[in-house]
């Protein structure tokens, strides 16, 4: 699966997220794009967009785009707090849905 990590998480994490192809909205050079224009560039090249962004499925329609979106909820966005998360996050991913919105964490 192609997964695009969001800037609001540590782009570190993106080494800890295994068997998938991680890339950071840095290194896509999406950088301070909007989320709406994120996750329309985003569609032509993931399947799956990785947020801390708890309001984002209310203020997109995520029914609109082709790509899944989970958010990652922990007490910190650091790595270590997010750390715990991932086998959650990668039972999730090996059931993604396209146009869904899944949470993961508290």
């Amino acid at each position: 699966m192609r997964i695009l990590l969001d800037e609001s998480l540590p782009h570190d994490l993106a080494a800890l997220i295994l068997d998938h192809q991680v890339s950071t909205v840095r290194q896509e050079g999406w950088a301070s794009v909007t989320n709406g224009k994120l996750l329309a560039l985003a569609s032509t090249k993931f399947d799956a967009f990785i947020t801390a962004d708890r309001n984002l499925e209310f203020q997109q329609n995520l029914a609109k785009l082709p790509i899944a979106v989970v958010v990652l909820v922990a007490r910190k966005n650091r790595v270590q707090d997010l750390a715990p998360l991932l086998p959650e996050l990668a039972a999730v991913l090996n059931h993604l849905v396209p146009r869904t919105l899944c949470t993961v964490g508290v």
